[in-house]
């Protein structure tokens, strides 16, 4: 992975200490709030719902061991022992004492890590596919390019002003696990008629208050011209973006106002302007990020992993199969596994780990694990590197530590966003009725009846929690002062995105599981099969027979 060099080590140093300098101001009354407030975003500083709130990057959701102890140590020294891993592949730590906040920065920068440009109008973390770098599905690992992005937009002197928040995702996968569709920018690394690597690149794509599903402006890109080509993309944005409303001020309103073609032609005409004046050194760069991540320790292993313990391990031990049975993916080398760690216990809050944890996970990746860890958009945590013959060890470590539960791509492992338990902009609840959905199918032992399903949470239409793009996705809303949740169907966060709809009126809060209970009964009802996951079904019927179920009080009316 790549590690911080004199310069990014010297650049991250010098904006603590003029942070320092601000929050010093601020708290003797030199600044106020609303000087102070670009300050603090600039570094990732909110001012939440009870207090300040400060978001980590961790780009392209990569982290080593000391990276994650860290993050428990200062979960410990300066918050309330925990942390939330968030849709972005940041991590979260909801109750600093703004006087504490540089200590905190600081201590990111000794481990090479920071919270620049994690908020404001700016390029935000670029994320990647969380199993980069080792899915078998892989057409090369896209962290390179992530970390190319990093570099070039960090305080990129064009665009720390955007007309509004940017976001890029990366893939190197034909199978999008980076939601490269709702992304301002989203790079799905293809492979030309000739076998050469390159982008599809995807622009104004987004959710929120006005979700859409980003449009190709281009269908095949040179890795050569990527850097170019996004900054043409982003010119072309700051120079249309609207600023007199932010609200329509997203590439997603600019694409759709002036159409692909028009949006293309510009970009197309930026990048040729701009492209000599890269005269190759943005490929120098990549080159020497990419060197970082070749060292594959995983690859230098002096013995062959083998298989039979583990197939010991999965006869003897029931919960030991049933966990390797959902929470594995294929890795590309033989004889390795791809370990999803759920943060999704049943009832606990999505996201969310302890200090304890943390440093489990880092004691994981440092024994079994070539010393990475990822952090999903899905809020979990990968290691993306576990021989076969370790698995069994490792499983049981994690669930001496509550952290084996067996739902990856289950009912119980949602995405939620904080609500109304933090957030300011909050309308609704999230994490409560996340923890109820999990805990009642879980009582019902129906979760994994239900198979593969995707519920995504937001507390309000800013849809942090991404439910657009949920199989099931429910949306909390303050109607006359009282919680009402919205569904939707058909989403679809991968390479097959879609933007979920909505199937009727909202439920209130006492109401919303009965509906879901009546939902999920109506699919294992009308599905052909048990492999036909719930997404499956419902493209195949269509929203009627699910709306009747949730609805059974309009179908009687109509009889």
């Amino acid at each position: 992975m790549y590690v911080y060099n004199d310069f990014d080590a010297a650049f991250v140093r010098e904006r603590v200490a003029q942070f320092r300098a601000q929050v010093e101001r601020r708290i003797d009354g030199s600044l106020t709030e609303d000087e102070f407030k670009p300050l603090r975003l600039m570094n990732g500083l909110y001012l939440q719902l009870h207090a300040y709130m400060l978001r980590v990057a961790i780009p392209y959701g990569t982290l080593n061991s000391a990276q994650m102890r860290q993050l428990a140590y200062i979960a410990e020294r300066w918050d309330k022992g925990y942390g939330h891993f968030t849709t972005r592949q940041n991590i979260q730590f909801n109750w600093p004492k703004l006087k504490d906040v540089p200590d905190m920065l600081e201590a990111l920068a000794d481990v090479g890590m920071h919270a620049i440009q994690t908020s404001g109008n700016t390029i935000r973390n670029v994320t990647a596919d969380h199993f980069a770098g080792a899915a078998a599905d892989e057409i090369a690992d896209p962290r390179p390019v992530a970390e190319l992005l990093r570099q070039w937009s960090t305080d990129h002197p064009e665009f720390q002003f955007l007309p509004r928040k940017f976001k890029i995702a990366v893939t190197g996968s034909p199978n999008d696990r980076a939601v490269t569709k709702a992304h301002d920018i989203g790079l799905r690394m293809v492979l030309n008629e000739v076998g050469e690597a390159g982008f599809e690149v995807i622009v104004g794509g987004g959710l929120g208050r006005t979700p859409m599903i980003g449009k190709v402006i281009r269908d095949f890109l040179p890795e050569a011209d990527l850097l170019p080509y996004v900054e043409a993309i982003v010119s072309v944005y700051n120079l249309l973006g609207r600023r007199d409303n932010k609200y329509k001020a997203r590439i997603k309103i600019i694409v759709h106002e002036h159409g692909i073609e028009k949006i293309r032609d510009l970009v197309e005409a930026r990048f040729a302007e701009i492209r000599p004046g890269f005269s190759g050194v943005d490929r120098a760069v990549l080159a020497a990020i990419r060197a970082q991540f070749e060292n594959r320790s995983f690859e230098r292993s002096d013995s062959p992993p083998s298989k039979p313990g583990y197939e010991a391990a999965r006869a003897a031990n029931p919960a030991f199969r049933a966990w390797t049975d959902t929470n594995l993916a294929p890795h590309r080398a033989d004889g390795y596994a791809i370990v999803s760690v759920s943060l999704k216990a049943h009832g606990a809050t999505p996201g969310d780990a302890t200090a304890g944890q943390m440093r489990v996970l880092a004691d994981l990746a440092e024994a079994y694990g070539a010393d990475e860890l990822r952090i999903s958009h899905e809020q979990n945590v990968i290691l993306p590197h576990v021989r076969v013959e370790h698995l069994h060890k490792v499983y049981q470590t994690l669930r001496a530590n509550d952290l084996a539960t067996a739902n990856i791509g289950k009912i119980s492992d949602i995405i939620a966003c904080p609500g109304m338990d933090y957030c300011a902009l909050a309308t609704a609840r999230s994490i409560p009725i996340a923890q109820e959905i999990a805990t009642r199918f879980e009582a019902l032992k129906l979760e994994h009846e239900i198979g593969d399903l995707k519920i995504k949470i937001s507390g309000c239409i800013n849809a942090c929690g991404h439910h657009h793009v949920g199989h099931i996705g429910i949306l909390g809303l303050d109607r006359a002062g009282v919680e009402n949740y919205q569904i939707t169907l058909g989403g679809d966060h991968t390479e097959t995105a879609a933007i979920g709809e909505r199937a009727g009126p909202g439920f209130a809060a006492d109401e919303l599981l009965s509906a879901l209970e009546r939902l999920l009964l109506a699919y294992l009802d009308i599905r052909e099969s048990p492999e036909e996951r719930f997404i499956d079904t419902y493209r195949r019927l269509g929203p009627a027979p699910f709306k009747a179920a949730l609805y059974p009080e309009a179908r009687a009316d109509a009889a």
